[in-house]
């Protein structure tokens, strides 16, 4: 089950958020390519590591989830964004996905449910 070579980007203003996610996609076999803490940050790193994938909170100081991922499709239109949020923001998850976003995650996370949506998006068996 060994996924090396896919390249993560894991964007969250909360550092035990990124800790979480970070632990579950590298026991998967991904490697987490770099870490964000606000839009400007994700839409910086993703120009700089272009990873095959990004997870990003819709919530954030800065510069929003949703403004990032307009940012990040307008720079690569193929880019492959899962949106995170918490439970209540179905309205801006539907917006996330009309913006481009290839499949949204509810807080708390259930880690199979993290791990089907990124094989889903990368098109993993």
């Amino acid at each position: 089950m060994a996924q090396r070579g896919i390249d993560i980007l894991i964007v969250d203003d909360l550092t035990f958020i990124k800790m979480v996610l970070r632990d579950l996609v590298e026991k998967a076999g991904f490697h987490v390519v770099a870490e964000a803490s606000d839009g400007e940050e994700a839409v910086r790193l993703y120009e700089e590591k272009r990873p095959d994938l990004v997870l990003m909170d819709i919530t954030m100081p800065k510069m929003d989830g949703l403004s990032a991922l307009k940012r990040i499709m307008a720079i690569d239109p193929a880019a492959r964004v899962i949106m995170c949020s918490a439970l209540g923001q179905q309205q801006l998850m539907v917006q996330a996905v009309q913006l481009g976003a290839k499949d949204f995650i509810v807080k708390p996370f259930r880690p199979e449910r993290v791990l089907q949506s990124i094989k889903k998006t990368l098109d993993i068996a």
